[in-house]
């Protein structure tokens, strides 16, 4: 299977640590593909012209990060990143679509910031965005015994939303009055998955 992929992704890196995490990275091949360039191929496997976009051996094509971590979760004996039911699923779920939307507005606000000429930013936007992203970290930090459970595909979403944030917007202090996400933060972000994964600007 071929994973299409940008380094610079938090979206990229959440499938490529979870990957790593279950034991299967070595069984994807890894295509670089820029998202952006308006002549390339990525709108034939996949529609909205996003990454990740994984290519099945089958020909058949998955998206987005929560569809291909899903199926790499089907595929090993392992212990789940996705609890099969009950209480702790949703959990999972809940915190993991926390994450995935911090990422979202994470990338917006990247977008509005660096893509968009000068003259057509909206400070409002970038504002409501970082919002979401504040709203979510404090939500992150009331929520961070829940860090501390079994490895979940939740775990892996938030670290690479906060590694994001370093990564992108190193003036955002996110640390500051969350002393428990911080202090869970530095240990995962030691894991070899995310050492492994640490984006570098393109």
């Amino acid at each position: 299977m071929i994973l299409r992929y940008s380094s610079t992704s938090p979206f990229v890196r959440k499938v490529t640590v979870a990957a790593a995490e279950m034991g299967l990275a070595d069984r994807i091949a890894w295509k670089n593909t820029n998202a952006w360039d308006p002549a390339g191929d990525l709108p034939g496997d996949n529609p909205l012209g996003k990454v990740p976009t994984m290519v099945l051996d089958s020909g058949e094509t998955l998206y987005d990060s929560r569809v291909i971590c899903e199926y790499l979760d089907s595929l090993h004996d392992g212990e789940k990143l996705l609890p099969s039911d009950g209480e702790r699923r949703w959990r999972t779920l809940k915190l993991e679509a926390l994450a995935d939307g911090m990422m979202d507005a994470s990338v917006l606000r990247l977008i509005e910031e660096q893509r968009r000429p000068a003259e057509y930013r909206w400070p409002d936007w970038i504002e409501r965005q970082q919002e979401k992203v504040e709203r979510g970290l404090d939500v992150l930090e009331q929520n961070s015994e829940r860090l501390e459970e079994r490895l979940t595909i939740a775990h892996v979403t938030a670290a690479c939303a906060l590694g994001y944030l370093d990564f992108r917007f190193s003036s955002v202090a996110w640390r500051e009055n969350r002393p428990r996400l911080a202090a869970w933060f530095e240990v995962f972000a030691e894991r070899p998955s995310m050492r492994e994964t640490s984006p570098k600007a393109a």
